[in-house]
């Protein structure tokens, strides 16, 4: 019998914190990217912009909604599937088959992004504020500001404005990081050639990060389109015509800036999970 150390339900949306305030930047451009009307700027042009219309704090413009959005969305995910694959391999001494991974992750990301929607509804608008003319912009002093100016300005319903799309996001980008970053680390391990150490947690992390973006960035574009919008689309499909009418590279906007934010954002993230629960997770015998 061998003692192990098995995850705590919230250590997943402290380590996507720890990994939102090193990524804040490249999710801000990549924002800015995606509600372009018309490719103007690439992701290098884009960053002097802003640093020289606001100056270099503005990359970290929305910051606390973003942590708001890690505590909700991603708290939730995590929580749901590592709480109930423990549960269901605790009797077990095999491992879970990818599929059922696959099915836990969807699950869990679509519920997620569905409790997540208002703080990620907040965090796009307070990214995209600067980009506005003055008479236009929200001025969000903070998160909080945010969500109770949009409920008590726009309605409780306008704060689940986007929860189709940004649900099935999160389960597409749940089953891309959660679910291949189990199967590429229980692969890795399997070779015998590397060991349960950060390099494995790196690879298998990168892996995982780039299956994540490759997923989602057609929904991730549709999801900010319509969180950003002020009335011009009236829904989901019409929002997917009006996209469509840029040509097909128009859902791959921003494709770039995405994976140099979602892979290192998901690098992180495992990296400061797994440590967490190395040295602070629950002992169980095994």
């Amino acid at each position: 019998m061998t003692e192990k150390r098995v995850s705590r339900w919230y250590f997943g949306g402290l380590a996507s914190c720890g990994a939102a305030c090193c990524t804040h930047p490249l999710d801000l451009i990549k924002v800015h990217l995606q509600t372009q009307q018309e490719v103007k700027s690439r992701m290098t042009g884009m960053v002097i912009h802003v640093v020289r219309s606001d100056g270099v704090l503005a990359l970290y413009n929305g910051l606390s909604a973003s942590l708001c959005r890690q505590m909700t969305y991603s708290l939730t995910r995590f929580a749901i599937y590592e709480t109930v694959r423990d549960f269901i391999s605790s009797g077990s001494q095999a491992p879970l088959p990818f599929y059922q991974k696959v099915l836990l992750g969807a699950f869990g990301g679509f519920t997620g992004g569905l409790i997540g929607t208002p703080a990620d509804l907040v965090n796009v608008r307070m990214q995209n504020d600067m980009k506005l003319p003055a008479h236009l912009r929200r001025n969000y002093a903070h998160a909080l500001d945010g969500l109770y100016r949009v409920w008590h300005e726009e309605g409780l319903r306008r704060l689940f404005s986007g929860a189709t799309m940004a649900s099935s996001r999160g389960a597409l980008v749940t089953v891309g990081q959660l679910s291949c970053y189990d199967q590429a680390k229980q692969v890795v391990l399997s070779t015998g050639i590397l060991s349960d150490n950060i390099f494995t947690h790196f690879l298998a992390s990168f892996i995982a990060g780039g299956c994540a973006t490759f997923l989602c960035q057609p929904l991730d574009v549709m999801k900010t389109r319509l969180m950003n919008s002020k009335g011009e689309y009236r829904g989901v499909t019409h929002c997917l015509v009006e996209t469509a009418k840029l040509g097909p590279l128009a859902f791959y906007k921003g494709l770039v800036p995405a994976g140099i934010r979602l892979v290192p954002h998901t690098v992180l993230t495992f990296i400061f999970l797994e440590q967490l629960r190395k040295n602070f997770g629950i002992k169980v015998i095994a």
